[in-house]
């Protein structure tokens, strides 16, 4: 059997993705970039970074985070404890709205932003309209095998995987948990349990990716520690 190929490794700077970002907007009237990783691994910053400098003419970004399952459901359904695992989103949703927004052929799409201040989703927070030429859309499990994570890939132009060493990958995640309100014994006990075992998950999908980001350069690194 055939060995699967590898993503190729990328190690340069900021300014050497945003390049490549800018070429998809213009490769066609609407491309989509996923990129994934990691809790903790810089995807989010990454993703902001990008839209930002771009600007929002030309790209616009669509966490998966906003299909988090509301509190209220994860308590009834005994998930609340691991909160962040792949059973724990509403994957079928997410699927449609990608959907929608590969088709472009609407006037304007809304999708839901997660708010980490409530640790909820509010519907309707960003517009997409269909004029905008790069959707650049974050997340866990971009790249996760079986119904209906797997509907995603036909319909992405790229995918990069977030890859940091975990020494700083912890460090940054259990700081934000922190600033978001969690106690610092709980920050890190919920980094090391729930966070790591799908950190771990999400490590096996990076096979699947078109580019490997690797926090390498000095640059990139002290872009990553300048947000965390």
């Amino acid at each position: 059997m055939q060995s699967r190929r590898q993503p190729a490794v990328y190690e340069g700077d900021l300014g050497g993705l945003i390049e490549r970002a800018r070429w998809l907007a213009g490769a066609k009237p609407r491309s989509i970039l996923g990129i994934t990783g990691a809790p903790g691994s810089g995807k989010s910053t990454l993703a902001a970074s990008l839209v930002s400098a771009l600007g929002p003419e030309t790209a616009v970004l669509v966490p998966m985070d906003g299909f988090h399952l509301a509190n209220s459901e994860l308590i009834r359904l005994e998930r609340r404890d691991r909160k962040g695992a792949i059973d724990t989103f509403d994957g079928a949703g997410y699927v449609a709205l990608i959907r929608r927004l590969h088709a472009a052929d609407e006037p304007v799409v809304y999708a839901p932003e997660f708010r980490r201040e409530i640790e909820e989703a509010i519907a309707g927070a960003i517009a997409v309209p269909r004029a905008v030429p790069l959707v650049v859309t974050e997340g866990n499990y971009l790249l996760a095998d079986g119904a209906p994570w797997d509907a995603l890939q036909p319909m992405f132009d790229q995918t990069w995987y977030m890859q940091l060493d975990d020494a700083m990958r912890l460090e940054r995640l259990i700081a934000r948990h922190i600033t978001f309100g969690k106690d610092p014994e709980f920050a890190r006990s919920w980094s090391l349990g729930p966070d790591q075992r799908n950190a771990e998950f999400i490590a096996s999908t990076r096979i699947k990716a078109d580019l490997a980001i690797v926090a390498a350069d000095l640059r990139m690194r002290a872009f990553y520690s300048a947000r965390a």
